[in-house]
């Protein structure tokens, strides 16, 4: 890996670290405006639309350009959502903005990988940028439980002197900002690519009616089809099960938001520990032997709720990260090859934006409803657990029977 890769990596490490200390300070900007529960699942789907609804445009937008040039752009609007939350837009509308940014960025930022490096080094990479995102999450998770933090960020303010009407998520919301304008300042040092699969018109009507024939021919395609289908169950359930956890901890542990981000800390961990496991041994031609991990990875989920100790729970948490690290690498990179190889780089992955982000608009959607009709979390974590199992199970009796047949 030279230093060209090493810019990309860090520019990415540092949008992502600023998304997941975001999330943190905006749930507690919502318990500060004392919005109900269920807003805070709600405020992952506002972040999550818009990879669903642009779709069809930020794949053939990655492409036209240099992609370095499309990740500073992408990281502008976040930025600008940022501001808009500090400076009081509605924080469901201003992550919302920053969801915009996200949508447009992540094309960029894992199609430049198939661009810039061959296809033999493509699993290491995504190891790498994997293990760069999963640590973006855990200190992201960690930084911003600590910003919210009443007996920190508060006490600080009180020290400083500070006016009465900063609150403490002000304060962290701010703090953020400023990793937003250092990820942008990265970008610019991002090597320039020669365009790839540039579209030969920019309609929308076009756009869709492209998206649309990628969006089967990625389906259609044997290894397309499981690598897709599962980094979409992945992600779906991966961003729904941070909130669970979260309510999880409240009422097993006695967790606070502050304590709680830790141990969603420790399911990034696990998740780096098993992406560099798959990066070192998993080949790209062998990556669907991982899918059994994935049937196990919903029993461990289910263990939840018996776990009363901290202790206990921190070792949980890891062994469910470092399971979804080890199946979700491989296919990874195998979605990307065969996107790369069958329509360009940007559009597979924008077509796996919208897969995955469809996945977890519909999961979230029914941890809000479980939410707001006072299911107990235990049944919740029941409901994802099996769910889980029975969807890789599916996933892989599909897979053999295709191999077979």
């Amino acid at each position: 890996m030279n230093r060209g890769f090493y810019v990309i990596l860090v520019a990415q490490f540092l949008s992502a670290l600023a998304d997941n200390a975001l999330l943190f300070a905006a749930i507690a900007l919502l318990q500060e405006l004392a919005a109900p529960d269920w807003h805070v699942p709600l405020l992952q789907q506002f972040f999550v639309i818009s990879y669903i609804v642009l779709a069809p445009f930020v794949g053939a937008f990655a492409d036209a350009q240099p992609k370095g040039r499309v990740m500073f752009i992408a990281n502008a609007i976040k930025t600008l959502g940022c501001l808009a939350m500090l400076l009081g837009m509605e924080p469901l509308y201003a992550y919302a903005i920053v969801g915009l940014g996200a949508a447009a960025y992540s094309p960029a930022k894992y199609g430049i990988l198939t661009e810039y490096l061959p296809p033999a080094l493509l699993v290491k990479a995504n190891s790498w940028m994997e293990g760069a995102t999963v640590a973006a999450i855990i200190l992201g998770a960690i930084v911003g439980g600590l910003l919210v933090s009443p007996a920190l960020t508060g006490q600080a303010l009180i020290r400083w002197g500070a006016p009465g009407w900063l609150s403490v998520a002000d304060t962290a919301i701010a703090l953020i900002l400023l990793l937003y304008l250092t990820a942008a300042w990265f970008n610019l040092y991002i090597p320039r690519l020669p365009i790839d699969h540039k579209m030969p018109r920019k309609n929308p009507l076009f756009l869709v009616q492209d998206f649309w024939h990628a969006f089967k021919l990625l389906w259609r395609d044997p290894l397309g089809q499981v690598s897709l289908a599962v980094t979409t169950l992945f992600w779906g359930v991966g961003a729904t099960l941070r909130l669970v956890v979260l309510a999880w901890a409240a009422v097993n542990l006695g967790f606070d938001l502050t304590h709680a981000t830790q141990l969603t800390a420790m399911v990034a961990v696990g998740i780096a520990v098993g992406a560099a496991v798959a990066g070192k041994w998993v080949k790209l031609e062998s990556s669907v032997q991982v899918l059994p991990a994935g049937i196990l990875l919903g029993f461990i989920v289910i263990v939840m709720i018996f776990v009363a100790d901290w202790r206990i729970a921190m070792a949980v948490m890891f062994i469910i990260g470092a399971l979804s690290g080890y199946f979700v690498v491989p296919l990874n990179a195998l979605l990307q090859h065969r996107g790369h190889l069958l329509m360009g780089a940007g559009h597979s992955i924008a077509i796996q934006n919208f897969n995955e982000n469809l996945g977890i608009l519909l999961l979230l959607g029914v941890y809000t409803f479980m939410v707001g009709h006072g299911v107990h979390i235990h049944w919740v974590i029941v409901t994802f657990g099996l769910f889980i199992s029975a969807a890789m199970t599916l996933i892989w009796r599909r897979h053999r029977y295709d191999v077979v047949h």
